[in-house]
């Protein structure tokens, strides 16, 4: 077992694993195993279980960088589609006003345990989404996801909420995912997008 870095360090590479549940054309350019934070024999794990845990983890933690250039970290839904990971938020909240000024972001998801599990870092860039047609099959997939509460229309390049609450949509397509296997084995597993 060892540390999870945040690290750009050459390792072992595989060639890209195809893409499932309709997300990336073209899935990851690279995967890699990093043996340094992994256990002895464990292996790089499939670009499809990292695919699967996305399109599955109902809560991610969004991290965006504030004006003054400290970390914002908070917990919100998202869907995986079209290789992107999609979240909304109201237009006044702290992560959409950071956002406006450092597109620059991190959403992370998996399990709390020590033992068993995989967890994702998700680095990225987002980007708004104002298309009427990506939005109106965004906001099926949140219904779909989540259930009727979750629940939007779409108008004005916006998700509207029957509350009467409106939220902008970004997506965040990945330059790399860092997968972190936990039990036996611990691994390390990288893969590049860009």
């Amino acid at each position: 077992m060892g540390t999870h870095p945040d690290t750009d360090a050459d390792t072992n590479t595989t060639a890209a694993a195809p893409a499932g549940h309709g997300g990336s054309a073209q899935g990851p350019v690279s995967t890699a195993l990093d043996p340094r934070y992994s256990t002895p024999g464990a292996e790089a794990v499939p670009w499809s279980t990292a695919e699967d845990l996305l399109h599955r983890s109902e809560i991610f933690w969004l991290t965006t960088v504030r004006p003054d250039g400290r970390p914002h970290v908070t917990p919100l839904l998202a869907v995986w589609q079209h290789g992107a990971l999609h979240f909304a938020t109201g237009a006044e909240e702290r992560k959409a006003r950071n956002l406006a000024q450092n597109q620059q972001v991190i959403l992370t998801t998996g399990t709390n345990t020590l033992s068993d599990g995989l967890d994702l870092v998700v680095e990225g860039e987002a980007c708004l989404v104002s298309d009427t047609d990506r939005l109106t099959s965004l906001a099926t997939a949140w219904s779909t996801k989540y259930g009727p509460d979750w629940a939007f229309e779409v108008a004005d390049g916006t998700f509207h909420h029957p509350d009467g609450a409106s939220a902008l949509v970004f997506a965040a397509p990945p330059h790399r995912i860092f997968g972190f296997t936990k039990g036996t084995p611990f691994s390390q597993t990288r893969w590049n997008f860009t």
